[in-house]
């Protein structure tokens, strides 16, 4: 009896040891660099931001780096990478030789991701305009509750929303129009319905797109993988659980990690 209590023992350590090595492989999967500079308007949900971030680390095995230091935009530091997350960053934020690095990084089969203002950024990079389909931003109305249309939840930023069974997403934040449509170019998630829009800035030439406004997309682009989401102006956003799986689903598609 002993000796099989022993046998039994032995075999819930090897599978606990063999589990822990397999949860470890997982962790070292995916690492995501998650950059927060800001050279304009700072957002004061960035700290939210980062913590959101690092909590979706720990709770789905990355290894998470946040910084604001330009100089991580290099080719020793980048390569430890599988992708960069372009947290509400704004205007100018690399030079040339940090752009440089970023395009090698992401042509080698890297991922982008840009939250929120990443749309307000590098204005003067026509490389990284296309990679955003074209979509810098243009304006806003003031923040306020309006309602986005689920398009496509075939994608892994989206499937949260299948699962909840949710085909128009009533929320707060703060909503870009864009300089250009990126439909034409891009894989669009989802949209705003502008007509729930109810303050448009008694300026909706500037702050609207006119109908057609995407918030959600992903491109396969220049032989790297980017996603944008619009959401994240308020610090509250970073806490709902949706937009975190949303958040997670296109941070490890853009990783590579999933499809």
């Amino acid at each position: 009896m002993k000796k099989y209590l022993f046998l039994v023992f032995a075999m819930v350590i090897m599978a606990s040891c063999l589990w822990a090595q397999e949860k470890k492989e997982e962790v070292e999967k995916i690492d995501v660099l998650v950059f927060s500079k800001t050279s304009g308007f700072r957002h004061e949900s960035i700290s939210n931001g980062v913590k959101c971030m690092w909590e979706l680390g720990l709770k789905n095995g990355w290894n998470v780096t946040a910084t604001e230091d330009a100089s991580f935009f290099n080719d020793d530091l980048l390569t430890r990478y599988d992708v960069v997350v372009w947290l509400n960053t704004t205007m100018d934020v690399l030079n040339d030789t940090q752009q440089e690095a970023f395009m090698r990084f992401y042509r080698g089969g890297k991922g982008y991701v840009g939250i929120h203002a990443a749309a307000d950024t590098e204005y003067e990079w026509p490389w990284y305009g296309e990679m955003l389909g074209g979509a810098w931003f243009k304006g806003h109305p003031p923040t306020q509750e309006a309602t986005l249309v689920i398009e496509d939840t075939n994608h892994p930023s989206m499937v949260v929303f299948d699962e909840k069974d949710i085909k128009r997403w009533t929320v707060i934040d703060e909503w870009y129009a864009h300089k250009a449509n990126p439909r034409p170019h891009v894989h669009v998630l989802m949209s705003l319905d502008e007509s729930t829009i109810t303050d448009d800035g008694k300026n909706p030439e500037k702050n609207l797109m006119g109908g057609d406004a995407p918030m959600a997309w992903y491109n396969q682009f220049d032989g790297g993988r980017s996603f944008y989401t619009n959401r994240g102006h308020t610090p509250e956003a970073f806490d709902d659980e949706v937009l975190r799986e949303h958040f997670r689903g296109g941070i490890e598609w853009a990783a590579g990690k999933i499809k």
